[in-house]
């Protein structure tokens, strides 16, 4: 749990439907959510981005948003070269690979290419 019963400003988030910011009173959905980050922006302004992998938003009608990632980390946590090492080898995977290993090589690939996209 990174916030519980927490009161913030806006979450935004990488949704398969979209980018979207989450506000006080905002319509109730349920949103898958791809390799992104998220990014939640704190009532005193700071903000505190998350990469995560994959999952699921749930806005409730009394303000309140839960998100389930498969995981997630402090965007600080990664660094570009490391990023982009993994998608190289990932590359290579997909393009050598059997075919099982060309479908996880291709998950690999598009959460790698999210999370270069992310520290730029």
């Amino acid at each position: 749990t990174i916030y519980q019963s927490s009161s913030v400003t806006q979450v935004n988030i990488a949704a398969e439907s979209g980018d979207m910011g989450v506000l006080a009173n905002h319509v109730a959905s349920i949103e898958s959510l791809k390799p992104g980050v998220v990014e939640v922006i704190e009532n005193q302004g700071e903000s505190k981005k998350w990469f995560v992998s994959g999952g699921f938003a749930n806005v409730h009608p009394n303000n309140l948003l839960t998100i389930n990632a498969v995981e997630a980390f402090p965007l600080e946590a990664f660094s570009p070269e490391a990023a982009r090492s993994g998608l190289q080898e990932a590359q290579r995977a997909l393009a050598n690979g059997t075919e099982v290993q060309k479908a996880e090589a291709a998950v690999e690939v598009e959460v790698f290419e999210a999370l270069l996209s992310a520290l730029k």
